[in-house]
């Protein structure tokens, strides 16, 4: 039975198929924007308990709902104009190093085949991704390589295809979360560079949605004219190289045009990580940090140069670190939420605040707010029975900023009310 908090637009603007659904960030984003989706996935691999999903279930019912891989999925069963997804980011997410990530060769970073085949077979107006910004360096052996296999696959599609990284912090938002947005429309299109220019800074979707600025008078060019193939094993085979993609761009027949720009957020008001908290009195006594332990905590956030011992040669190297805020500060926007957000041990990356009655973790209440989520929307799953505060967390760690989801929805909206080419 689904929530009483959620409920589709009652005259859509269109419909979404949401892949890689979690919780269902897009989905509410989405329908504040006038769009009602109609189909969902959502398949955590390798575990028995599929929290997201079963959480999901008990916002929006089971209807249209699937939980199964992605790799089983063999079409879409209804029509739809906008597929959306914030697909695994296991393979590029700062938890590991640009050494040891896979990329689009990695266990899950292969999942973008699936997400491909299922744009060829159903050929939606619109397509909008999320991940984390590091997809435009992956890997390091060939810095910018997924990126660039994920623009030309899309452009064989028939895709004009756009890109910005975005601090969520920087339009308003009480985190500073860092995503790369993708956004892909079925569109003809000519571009020179004057054009692309044009497109990137003021006429783009991204452009519109989330407005930028740039100090820079001209784009800059990449070729992405070579097969799949021959892209993947070459492209950018410089050692010590860096990606040629900026952090905003678009790409159409075979080029990538990129530009360095700046967030143009004037007269938003900024939210901060003080404006979401709870009352002390809401919060259970658990979140609060027993007085033995902060010491750990305050070593744990702080500046550090430690002896360590490499295992497979035995060499003597220098681990650094620099120092956190201790605690993270109440007037300013929170830094990132990470899935280990959870749990009561002591950690540099969770967050920790002081209050009057003390230190403490944020709740999950808190959590949830600093993504833009309804209080409590991850409390329970399809069956009634409460998650922990640990599994919340790290549902809030997948999860992303809803509110910059709206933003964009509304400009697609826009889009395809007009259906008419913007240049």
């Amino acid at each position: 039975m689904k929530s009483k908090r959620f409920s589709e637009p009652a005259k859509p603007i269109g419909r979404v198929a949401e892949l890689f659904a979690g919780v269902g960030g897009f989905r509410i984003g989405l329908s504040r924007a006038g769009w009602k989706t109609i189909y969902s996935n959502q398949w955590e691999p390798s575990v028995r308990a599929q929290h997201a999903s079963s959480v999901y279930i008990a916002q929006f019912g089971s209807q249209g709902h699937s939980n199964e891989d992605i790799a089983k999925v063999s079409k879409i069963p209804s029509k739809f104009e906008l597929l959306v997804g914030g697909f695994p980011c296991q393979d590029y997410s700062v938890a590991k190093t640009l050494g040891k990530s896979a990329g689009l060769r990695g266990k899950k970073g292969v999942l973008w085949w699936e997400i491909l085949r299922l744009v060829k077979l159903h050929k939606p107006k619109f397509i909008f991704l999320e991940n984390v910004d590091r997809l435009l360096k992956s890997p390091a052996t060939q810095r910018g390589r997924d990126f660039a296999v994920m623009l030309r696959t899309l452009g064989d599609a028939g895709y004009l295809v756009e890109w910005r990284v975005i601090n969520a912090a920087e339009y308003g938002f009480p985190q500073r979360r860092i995503r790369v947005f993708i956004v892909a429309q079925r569109k003809k299109l000519t571009l020179d560079s004057a054009k692309a220019h044009e497109y990137i800074l003021k006429r783009g979707i991204l452009a519109r949605a989330l407005p930028v600025t740039t100090s820079q008078l001209l784009v800059s060019e990449v070729l992405i004219d070579s097969d799949v193939e021959r892209l993947s094993k070459n492209f950018n085979k410089v050692i010590g190289g860096k990606s040629p993609f900026l952090n905003s761009g678009i790409y159409l027949n075979g080029v990538s045009y990129n530009l360095q720009t700046e967030t143009h957020s004037v007269n938003l008001k900024k939210l901060t990580l003080g404006d979401i908290l709870e009352r002390n009195s809401n919060v259970d006594k658990s979140f609060f940090v027993p007085e033995k332990q902060l010491s750990e905590w305050r070593f744990l956030k702080g500046a550090k140069s430690i002896e360590r011992t490499h295992k497979a040669s035995g060499t003597k190297y220098n681990y650094a670190e620099g120092s956190m805020a201790f605690p993270d500060l109440l007037n300013r926007p929170s830094r990132t939420i990470l899935t280990g957000e959870g749990g009561s041990s002591p950690s540099r990356f969770k967050h920790i605040i002081k209050t009057r009655l003390g230190f403490r973790r944020l709740t999950p209440v808190e959590l949830e707010r600093l993504n833009g989520f309804p209080d409590n929307w991850t409390r329970y799953d399809a069956k009634g029975k409460e998650l922990s505060s640990t599994r919340r967390a790290f549902l809030m760690g997948n999860a992303l900023v809803v509110g910059l989801v709206e933003m964009v929805g509304h400009v697609i909206a826009q889009e395809l009310k007009s259906n008419k080419s913007i240049l």
